[in-house]
C-alpha cells in the first residue's frame, strides 16, 4: 500500500482552476509536475501553487519516477497519444472528457488500459455531486417509476461574445466545440442515470459566432459549433421502457448559466440542478419538492457551474483508490464508459452531417 499519490498535470487550464486545487486538498497527494505546451504557464502555475517541476514538454511529467497519476486535461486531439505514453509506462490516468477525436481512437486506449490494470478514468467529475448520487439512488428504488423522457437543458452565454478571442475551442481539428465539452457530459449523465445506452440519435449542430479576433487584429474562421441540440432514444432497460431524450445545449444565450436535468416517470418526476440541488414531484403534485442534500464545497475564485463541487468530492476518491492498489471506483466513469460516449458523439455528428437520425444499436 502505498502512504502518498504523486500526481503531474498536464495542462494548465481547467486543472489550474479546479484539479490542482482540489488535489491539494487531499491527504496523501502531491502534485510533483505540471506540464504545458507554453512553458510560462507551466512556470507561472507551479510557483502559484508550490510544485516543484514544470517543463514544455509533457513526457518529462509522465516519465517521472514520482509521478503515479496522470491528468491530461489538453485539448481532444492531444488525449490519445498522451494517455497511450502514459499507460505504457504504467502511469493511472484521469482523462478529460471528450475522451478522444473518434471511437476508433477511445477503443484503443481502452484496450490498453485494460492490458495494463491500471486505475483509468474519464473526468466526468458531476456523477461524484451528493445530489446526483441521491437522484441515482432514488431512480433505482422507483421512485418515479419506469422513464418514459429525460431532458437536458444547458446553457452558458459567455461564447456569444464576439470578442472572444480565437483558440482551440474555435478549432475542429484540435476537438473544440460544445458537441464534446458539454454534450459528452450530458450523454455520460443519460448512461450513468437510466443504467442503459442511446439507441439512437439526431443532431444538429451551429456555430452563431463564426469568426472570432486573432492577436494583431486580423479574425479566423471559427469551424466549431456554440450549440448542439440532440433528440434521443434510450434502448429498453431496468429502468427505461420506449423511453425518449431531449437535449438543448448552447454557449451563446443569454442571459444566466443554466445547467440541469429532468427525469419524467410513469409516478413522478426527478430534477437535478448545476450544484447538485435535488427535486421531485409526485404524480399529482403541482410543484416540485426539493430533496435534501448536501450540494458538495465548492472552490473560492472559480465560477460555481458545479464542476469544481463534483471534482472536490471525486479527487479524494483516486487518491484513496491508487493508495488501495484498487482499479475501480464506484460511481467513477471508466474508459469504457468514456468509449460509449464518443460512440454517440461519432453518431452526432454523422447525423448533423447527413440531416437524419442515425441508429447506434
Amino acid at each position: 500500500m502505498k502512504n502518498k499519490v504523486g500526481i503531474g498535470i498536464i495542462g494548465t487550464g481547467f486543472a489550474r482552476k479546479v484539479q490542482i486545487p482540489a488535489f491539494l486538498s487531499c491527504e496523501n497527494a502531491e502534485i510533483v509536475s505540471v506540464a504545458s505546451g507554453n512553458l510560462e504557464n507551466a512556470r507561472a502555475t507551479a510557483e502559484e501553487f508550490g510544485i516543484g517541476h514544470f517543463t514544455a514538454d509533457w513526457r518529462e511529467t509522465v516519465a517521472r519516477e514520482d509521478v503515479d497519476l496522470v491528468c491530461i486535461t489538453t485539448p481532444p486531439n492531444l488525449h490519445r497519444e498522451m494517455t497511450l505514453f502514459s499507460l505504457e509506462l504504467g502511469k493511472h490516468v484521469l482523462c478529460e472528457k471528450p475522451m478522444a477525436m473518434n471511437a476508433a481512437e477511445a477503443e484503443e486506449m481502452t484496450a490498453m488500459a485494460k492490458s495494463k490494470g491500471v486505475l483509468a478514468l474519464i473526468d466526468h467529475e458531476l456523477r461524484f455531486q451528493p445530489g446526483r448520487q441521491k437522484a441515482y439512488a432514488m431512480l433505482r428504488d422507483g421512485e418515479i417509476g419506469k422513464i418514459r423522457h429525460a431532458k437536458y437543458h444547458f446553457r452558458a452565454p459567455h461564447r456569444g461574445d464576439p470578442g472572444l478571442p480565437w483558440n482551440w475551442w474555435s478549432d475542429i481539428e484540435q476537438g473544440g466545440g460544445a458537441l464534446g465539452a458539454v454534450n459528452s457530459h450530458i450523454i455520460d449523465s443519460f448512461n450513468w442515470f437510466l443504467g442503459t445506452e442511446i439507441s439512437s440519435v439526431f443532431c444538429q449542430l451551429q456555430s452563431h459566432v463564426k469568426k472570432r479576433p486573432l492577436p494583431g487584429g486580423d479574425f479566423r474562421d471559427v469551424t466549431t459549433d456554440d450549440e448542439a441540440n440532440m433528440i434521443l432514444r434510450f434502448a429498453d432497460g431496468d429502468l427505461t421502457e420506449d423511453a425518449t431524450g431531449l437535449v438543448s445545449v448552447s454557449m451563446t444565450e443569454q442571459p444566466n448559466y443554466k445547467n440541469y436535468i429532468e427525469f419524467f416517470g410513469t409516478e413522478g418526476a426527478i430534477k437535478v440542478k448545476h450544484r447538485g440541488d435535488a427535486y421531485v414531484a409526485r404524480s399529482g403534485e403541482n410543484d416540485w419538492r426539493e430533496i435534501g442534500t448536501e450540494l458538495g464545497i465548492p472552490l473560492l475564485g472559480v465560477a460555481d457551474t458545479g464542476f469544481s463541487r463534483g471534482f472536490m468530492d471525486f479527487a479524494p476518491n483516486i487518491v484513496e483508490a491508487i493508495i488501495e492498489g484498487r482499479t475501480e471506483i464506484e460511481f467513477a466513469a471508466t474508459f469504457e464508459d468514456g468509449l460509449k460516449v464518443q460512440k454517440v458523439l461519432d453518431a452526432a455528428r454523422e447525423s448533423n452531417a447527413r440531416g437524419r437520425i442515425v441508429e447506434l444499436r
